[in-house]
Order: structure tokens, then C-alpha cells, then sequence
């Protein structure tokens, strides 16, 4: 059930200014190229024929400023370091996740045309083109945080927006154990999965933690390893000394400099890897992970949209194919080049959890199938059919 809760407020200038007041300063501000300081906000007010008090000419250069270099009404919500994600879908609706659910705040925008134009200026400092011709836009802010954009009318009554937060630090595999992600004593076999330089995939639905928990389990990796992402979108941010991150990126306007998933996947087998990572599974580059992972790159690891572990194989089937590999190509290599799934659900108190880990192995036919190993226990990871060969994965006999 969404709750309503407090959130940014303007400042009491802006509040108590006139909305044609302010548009007239910031129609101002913007003719003449002049930065939103209080001296310039007052000389555009004396421009309007307003002189105001000292007060009130601050909160309306606060507001101005906010609205003109940051993330306007917005801008306390993204700077809440519980908040993971702020969704605009009205001027008057502004939603944020802080890991319990959805929650409407009490932010509002003046009218639709401000949440156009914020849209239009964070698509253009990241440097996206957002418009009538082109009316979405996917980037990352160079604060890391991600934005999606879709303008009205393909987004019917008003201008989508969704921001996701990326943290600058990651969360520590202690904190996730704190905060239910990790159930109690599970942190052993998280910790045995990395040191064992077993291959995994984390799978799960849209915000389920599957970024969150990679970044913890590849702080884990020894010191003494080289670890290259390859993302879509720059979100992971492991607690490790040496880490190469790349990133996609999409053509300009004249259709030159795509930097695909595909290509970044190519690019890190030439770098050295001890963890060859990819920060989300999507696509063809699927083809040239499981090569690595079969040819001596042990450890290697990413995410993978799926309902459930059991799911993951058919899902890598399917992109794998549509990249042009045959099915049965494609099974001998996944046997060989993954080990792990970890699967991550949002139960529907809004927190995240791993739900499940399973094994793989291949049936009779020779395809791969998961194999439950550990679900889900208030108490702890309770074992299903898989653990003795999962056990035999994460430890030797002497270690048992």
C-alpha cells in the first residue's frame, strides 16, 4: 500500500512568489546567460518592476537554481541516503523507494511543463538528445545516478521520469545480512562462492538488489585480483582496489560512435581479467561471456533479468540463439561456464531477499537445468537436493 510522506519543500521565497513572477526571472536568467545568484536574481526582479526583501530573494534563487544547474523540486529526495529510487508520473505524484515499497511524498512540480523541462535539461547534461523527434531518453547523470525519460504524449498526461540512485559506496555483505538480504549465517557460503572462483549469475526482477548484492560479493574478491565490468550503465560500485570499469554507449545523432555491451565483453578479454563481469546479461554479449568463462576466466560473474532460477537457463537459451547459437552449443557451454544462480526476489513488505540458490547440471537430453540447492529461512538458508553438490562447489573435503 503506497504511503504518503513528507518530502523536499521549496524554499519559503519561491513558495510565496508569484509562478508568473518566477518564470519571468527565469525567462530572464536564461536571455541573458547569467547564473541564478542572489545579486542576478535581484536585478531580474527590479527587471520584472519587484523589488523584495533579502529573505525572499534568496529562497527564490535557491529555488532558481535548483531548478536551472540541479534536480529542481527533486533535489532533497535524491540527496536522502535512504532513497533508492524518485519517480515522477504528475506534476503533483512524485514517488520514492527507500526499500519498503512506494511511497507518495508531498514534492510537487508547478504544472507539467516543469517536469518537461527538467527531463529535457538532466537528458541534456548527460548528454541525450530528449525532444518531440526523440522522446525518451535512457543515460546516467555524472553523479552515477540513472535516468529514464519519456515525454508527453507518448507518456499520456504528463512527462515520465525515473531516477535511480547509485550510491557511491557499496553495501558491505554484513549490512545485507543486517537488512534481511542475506538470511542469518548465509554470509559463509556467499563468502566460499567467491573464493572458490566459482561462476555465478544473480537473477531477479527490476529493483530486486541484484546490483547491490554483485557490488557486495565482488568486495570480497582478493586484493591481489583484477576485476573488469563491462555495463550498460555504470552502477556497480565494489569495494575492491583494482577494478576497470567500461560502459556502452549509444551513437550520436549521426548514427556513428555505438559502443555495444557485445563489444565492452570483447574489449575485457583483452585486458587481463581475473573477474570478467558484466553488469547485466541482455543480449549477444551472452555468446562471448560464456566463451571466457570456458576458457580459463574463472569467477566470472553478472545479472540476469529472470522470474526465477529455474528460469535462467531457458532465458540464456533465448539470447543466446537470437546471437546466433545454436541450442545445443549453447547448453555444452553454459555446463561448462556456470556454476551458481543466486536468486533475488522483493517479498511484498518491499524487501529484498535471496530467495533461492541453485546448482547446475545437465539432464540426459544434455541440456542444463538448475537444481535447488539452498531456499530462503527466517532462520538461516535451509538445504534442498542440490547442497551436497553445491557443498562439493564451495569446499574441499578437508574444509567441510
Amino acid at each position: 500500500m503506497a504511503r504518503r510522506t513528507g518530502g523536499a519543500q521549496e524554499p519559503a521565497g519561491g513558495r510565496g512568489m508569484p509562478p508568473g513572477l518566477l518564470n519571468g526571472v527565469r525567462q530572464w536568467l536564461v536571455e541573458s546567460g547569467a547564473e541564478p545568484t542572489p545579486a542576478r536574481v535581484a536585478q531580474a526582479l527590479r527587471e520584472q518592476g519587484r523589488v523584495l526583501g533579502d529573505a525572499e530573494v534568496l529562497g527564490a534563487a535557491a529555488q532558481l537554481r535548483s531548478e536551472l544547474v540541479g534536480s529542481g523540486p527533486l533535489e532533497a529526495l535524491l540527496a536522502d541516503p535512504s532513497v533508492t529510487d524518485v519517480l515522477v508520473t504528475a506534476p503533483d505524484r512524485v514517488w520514492v523507494d527507500r526499500g519498503g515499497g512506494l511511497e507518495l511524498t508531498e514534492v510537487a512540480f508547478p504544472d507539467p511543463a516543469a517536469v518537461r523541462r527538467l527531463a529535457q535539461r538532466l537528458a541534456a547534461v548527460a548528454g541525450r538528445r530528449l525532444d518531440d523527434a526523440r522522446p525518451w531518453a535512457d543515460a546516467r547523470l555524472p553523479d552515477g545516478t540513472r535516468l529514464h525519460a519519456v515525454l508527453s504524449p507518448v507518456a499520456v498526461g504528463c512527462t515520465s521520469l525515473s531516477l535511480r540512485v547509485v550510491r557511491p559506496r557499496a553495501f558491505t555483505l554484513g549490512e545485507l545480512v543486517a537488512a534481511g538480504t542475506v538470511p542469518p549465517g548465509g554470509e559463509g557460503v556467499l563468502r566460499a562462492l567467491i573464493e572458490a572462483r566459482l561462476s555465478f549469475l544473480i537473477s531477479g526482477g527490476t529493483g530486486s538488489g541484484k546490483t547491490t548484492l554483485l557490488s557486495a560479493l565482488l568486495g570480497l574478491v582478493g586484493r591481489g585480483e583484477r576485476i573488469v565490468l563491462a555495463e550498460d550503465s555504470a552502477e556497480l560500485r565494489p569495494d575492491h582496489p583494482h577494478v576497470v570499469r567500461l560502459e556502452t554507449r549509444p551513437a550520436n545523432q549521426e548514427g556513428a560512435g555505438l559502443v555495444t555491451l557485445e563489444d565492452l565483453v570483447r574489449q575485457a578479454l583483452r585486458m587481463r581479467p581475473d573477474r570478467l563481469v558484466v553488469g547485466e546479461v541482455r543480449g549477444p554479449e551472452v555468446v562471448h561471456l560464456l566463451a571466457a568463462l570456458n576458457t580459463g576466466h574463472e569467477g566470472g560473474s553478472g545479472t540476469l533479468h529472470a522470474n526465477a532460477a529455474a528460469d535462467v537457463p531457458a532465458r540464456l537459451e533465448a539470447l543466446g540463439t537470437a546471437a546466433g547459437l545454436d541450442r545445443a552449443a549453447l547448453h555444452s557451454q553454459l555446463a561448462a561456464a556456470l556454476s551458481v544462480v543466486l536468486h533475488l526476489v522483493r517479498d511484498r513488505s518491499g524487501r529484498r531477499r535471496i530467495a533461492e540458490v541453485h546448482v547446475l547440471e545437465r539432464d540426459r537430453s544434455g541440456l542444463v537445468r538448475t537444481v535447488p540447492a539452498l531456499r530462503w529461512g527466517p532462520e538461516g538458508f535451509v538445504y534442498e537436493q542440490g547442497w551436497e553438490r553445491l557443498r562439493g562447489l564451495l569446499w574441499s573435503e578437508g574444509e567441510r
